[in-house]
């Protein structure tokens, strides 16, 4: 047993898998949502994502909007927003106002990195000498009390009291989040390398913030939860498929499980892509329960969050159903 038994989210980023149209990953994640809820899970966050085939996860604040009308109790977020992507006015309006339409459950999980190709990135107008600090603060401005009487504030946002969590897969966030008094997500779905030493700088340097006391850490991995330990690790070649193919520098969209790997990466990249997903979680009840003790145990993690790569809509529910079930 662990000392803790802490929360469990949900990160989406709203795949299309082969065979489905965006529509189809549109109401598929959202019955994701809705599955996610009775299930007892406590956040279910959307990640922003450009020009990505398989991916349908753009208009983040979007989506959000809609899911938020088909649920009634789960917190919802960004996992995240790429700040520099967008006007801090912006992204204070937007956030406002799903927290106008969803009180008590909005969150702003912010990022800093593009969420695309810099190609993409410019026609986004992306401005590549903003600073990312420098964003933050603009955006908090427009999120405090004192924006509330000057010439240009966030209407809905001035005096809002909403969660600004900063997302990240190396030391820079952790350090931004510890010096702003902000909780931290880390991304070990797909760049675990930096995650403890990442957890121990911010912890070590967080300055306490009138929102946030104490420092709070949440950890997202990859999850597949079956029936049996050969199953789960079936479904999960897709996963293994989605990260051969980011490796390659090739779209696809998000493809079916597949019997044997071999036949489609080579030794070194075998070696390679099992060594970047080593923190992702596949098997029975008893296998997650067990890997998910570990991980908290490790990183001691106030929150853990799974991500999944599953090509079967029904088979991605049922395998939160089963996290969750293991989790209990």
């Amino acid at each position: 047993m662990t000392t803790k038994q802490v929360p469990l989210s949900v990160l989406d980023l709203i795949p299309i898998g082969e065979g489905f149209n965006v529509s189809d990953a549109l109401h598929n994640s959202t019955r994701l949502a809705q599955a996610a809820e009775t299930a007892g899970f406590k956040r279910y966050w959307v990640a922003e994502h450009h020009n990505l085939k398989d991916i349908a996860s753009a208009a983040t604040s979007v989506i959000l909007s809609h899911i938020g009308a088909k649920t009634d109790s789960i917190r919802l977020g960004s996992g995240g927003i790429m700040l520099p992507n967008h006007a801090p006015l912006l992204v204070a309006e937007q956030f406002a106002t799903l927290e106008s339409l969803y009180p008590g459950r909005i969150d702003l999980g912010l990022g800093r990195a593009p969420g695309t190709d810099m190609e993409t990135a410019r026609a986004l107008r992306r401005d590549q000498g903003t600073d990312f600090p420098e964003m933050l603060a603009e955006l908090q401005y427009f999120f405090s009390e004192q924006s509330q009487n000057k010439r240009i504030k966030a209407v809905p946002g001035a005096g809002m009291s909403l969660p600004t969590w900063l997302l990240g897969s190396s030391t820079f966030s952790a350090q931004l989040a510890a010096a702003k008094g902000l909780p931290m997500a880390f991304a070990a779905h797909f760049a675990p390398d930096a995650m403890l030493a990442a957890i121990e700088l911010y912890r070590a340097n967080y300055q306490p913030s009138e929102q946030f006391p104490e420092p709070y850490v949440m950890v997202c991995v990859n999850a597949v939860g079956a029936d049996t330990q050969a199953e789960a690790e079936y479904l999960a070649t897709t996963e293994l498929q989605k990260f051969l193919s980011l490796n390659r520098g090739t779209e696809q969209y998000l493809p079916e499980p597949v019997e044997d790997m071999n036949a489609l990466w080579s030794p070194s990249e075998a070696v390679r892509i099992k060594q970047q997903l080593r923190e992702s979680i596949w098997g029975t009840k008893e296998t997650i329960r067990e890997r998910l003790n570990d991980l908290v145990a490790r990183t001691g993690a106030d929150e853990v969050m799974v991500n999944s790569w599953i090509h079967d809509p029904e088979k991605r529910i049922y395998s939160h159903q089963v996290i969750a079930a293991a989790w209990r």
